[in-house]
Order: C-alpha cells, then sequence, then structure tokens
C-alpha cells in the first residue's frame, strides 16, 4: 500500500513537471522575471545601496530573488488544486486508493522540482552578469526549504478560497508585500516600528536572511548582509513551513470531503 502511495505521489509530480513544459510562457515568466530582477534591479542600486552597505549591489540582489522566487514559483504552482477542483480532476483522485495527502505531496514535489529547475538557469544567468558562485549542501538544504515553506504558503493560501480567479488575486496581494518587506532587494535596518512588525510577519523574509547567511558565512560582508540571528532564522521557517503545510493540508481536506 505505501508503494502505491508513492507510486501515485510520483505520478502526480511527474503531472505538474510535464504541465511547465508545455506552457512555454510561464516557463519563460519565470526564468525571465529574476534574471531581470538581479541584473537590472542589481545594476540600478549600485551607486545608492551598493555605496552605502559596501556590498556588490547585484550580488545582494541575487541572493534575495533567488530565495523569493523559488518561494512565490512554488506558492503559485500549488494554485493548480483550485483548477484541479473546478475541473473535478482531484475528485477522479479521490476515487483511486491514493490519499489527499500524497495528492498534497506529489503537488509539493512537482512544484518544487520545477522551481529548483528554474533556479538552476537563474544560478547559470546570474553568474554570466558576476555573480560569484558558492553552493554548498547547505546552501541546496535551504533552496528546498524555500520550496517547502513555499508550498505550504500557496497550500493554505488557496485551500480557504473557492475558485482559482480568488486565489490569484488573493496570492498577487499577499506576494507582493513581502518582496517589499522582506529584504529582497535591500536588507532591512532602520525601518519604523510599525513597519518592523508588519516585515516580521513575513516568513520571505526569513529565508531571504537564511539564504544571505549561508551564503555569506565566512566572509567580511556577513554583518552587512544578515540582519538576523541564523538560529531564530532556522526556528522560525521550521515553524511557518510546519504550520502552512499541516493547516493548508487538513483545510483543503476537510473542503473536498464536504463538498
Amino acid at each position: 500500500m505505501i508503494g502505491f502511495q508513492l507510486g501515485g505521489v510520483a505520478a502526480i509530480a511527474q503531472r505538474d513537471v510535464l504541465k511547465l513544459l508545455r506552457d512555454r510562457a510561464r516557463l519563460a515568466v519565470n526564468l525571465a522575471f529574476p534574471v531581470l530582477l538581479i541584473a537590472g534591479l542589481g545594476s540600478v542600486l549600485g551607486p545608492t545601496v551598493g555605496k552605502v552597505t559596501g556590498l556588490n549591489s547585484v550580488t545582494l540582489a541575487f541572493t534575495g530573488v533567488l530565495p523569493a522566487s523559488l518561494f512565490q514559483s512554488v506558492a503559485a504552482g500549488m494554485i493548480s488544486i483550485v483548477e484541479d477542483r473546478e475541473t473535478d480532476f482531484a475528485r477522479v483522485l479521490f476515487v483511486t486508493p491514493i490519499s489527499r495527502f500524497a495528492l498534497i505531496a506529489g503537488k509539493v514535489g512537482g512544484e518544487s522540482l520545477v522551481a529548483l529547475v528554474q533556479a538552476g538557469f537563474v544560478v547559470v544567468l546570474a553568474a554570466v552578469f558576476g555573480v560569484p558562485v558558492r553552493f554548498s549542501m547547505v546552501f541546496v538544504v535551504v533552496l528546498l526549504a524555500c520550496c517547502l515553506c513555499g508550498a505550504g504558503f500557496g497550500l493554505v493560501t488557496v485551500a480557504a478560497l473557492p475558485n482559482q480567479r480568488s486565489a490569484m488575486q488573493v496570492f498577487q496581494f499577499l506576494i507582493i508585500p513581502q518582496y517589499l518587506l522582506a529584504g529582497v532587494l535591500v536588507p532591512l535596518r532602520g525601518v519604523s516600528a510599525w513597519l518592523g512588525v508588519v516585515s516580521a510577519a513575513m516568513p520571505l523574509r526569513y529565508l531571504v536572511d537564511l539564504t544571505r547567511a549561508v551564503y555569506y558565512s565566512g566572509t567580511s560582508s556577513y554583518g552587512e548582509a544578515v540582519t538576523g540571528a541564523l538560529v531564530g532564522d532556522v526556528v522560525l521557517v521550521v515553524g511557518f513551513t510546519a504550520v502552512f503545510l499541516l493547516c493548508g493540508g487538513l483545510l483543503f481536506s476537510y473542503r473536498e470531503r464536504s463538498r
């Protein structure tokens, strides 16, 4: 039975990967958007942010945009659960012995794989713009954490909404402030008290800070690039991810049972 569930997870993940490969418009946008942010805004911020912090603004943008793009890509991909619900594809799956949580695991796995492949292209293109590549197993684990947290965020968002249109509108409303208040392009320092409180509620903030902590580890730029404590970032990322996945999974399962 366990093998059957795992087979179902793999099949659902494969379906999501194939959907992306056939959707060339989404693939192009997902690749172009982070590259434009890194190369475009990173270069524009050089005379200001780079001069004040003493950091390479393109590299700083890379360490913020990479985790943000993983988070956003996987979270947006989870909206396909709503599409499956509207087309009754999910109901077709539920008449098989595959559990609802296996369906969710397949979605998470497929969207995470898609996001990581896209991230690989972003890394290659960033290197072309002169960003030093410093990879380690810890860095890869952090990128996986970005995917899982994004999956949980997307799941808990779409599970609470009635249709795909509402999910897309609310998702954009929730994701844009995180780009502004998570320090994606500029480290958060000296912000007002109320902005600090709002920023503290953004899960993307801790993913960005954790990514920079690993990337800048052992360098003289660590103190300028990283704004939080490493242990605190790890605890909050794990906490956000666990709560999102658990609540989203339970809410999705409840809504499908009550249809």
